[in-house]
């Protein structure tokens, strides 16, 4: 039985939709849900590091709470946030070691073949390399 749930969390349509069933789940599983944040820095040298690591996390954790709980209202009880930083594919997955977590969600944005090369894709590097169930939302 799924008990605790990883939500890779974007704000994108389909990680609303991910976000939704997890929470569904995890009320008829009695688990909980993990929902995550990854902030990634595109562009720039140690100055943006520097930048990103000194943002108050804190508030970006209650922005996101919010956003949260304003699409599932009563899902505060049942989720546990987090901002972390990093490529989000390798940061989900280190949230899975991390917090034993048993079941991932995702939400899956298509992309063309050009951004899909350049960018990658988190939905295909966490089911090529996560070792837990992985629900991709479409």
């Amino acid at each position: 039985m799924v008990k605790y749930t990883l939500v890779g969390y974007d704000g994108s349509d389909t990680a609303r939709r991910a976000f939704a069933f997890a929470v569904e789940l995890a009320r008829l599983a009695g688990g909980r849900v993990r929902v995550v944040n990854v902030l990634q820095v595109a562009e720039g040298g140690p100055d943006a590091s520097v930048l990103m690591m000194a943002d108050c996390s804190s508030e970006r954790s209650a922005a996101l709470l919010a956003e949260l709980t304003s699409l599932v209202p009563d899902a505060q009880a049942l989720i546990d946030v987090d901002i972390v930083h990093g490529s989000p594919g390798d940061a989900l997955l280190t949230q899975v070691r991390q917090h034993g977590v048993d079941h991932v969600v995702i939400g899956h944005t298509e992309r063309g073949a050009l951004a899909r090369w350049l960018l990658g894709s988190v939905s295909t590097d966490i089911l090529s390399k996560a070792h837990v169930p992985v629900t991709v939302i479409r």
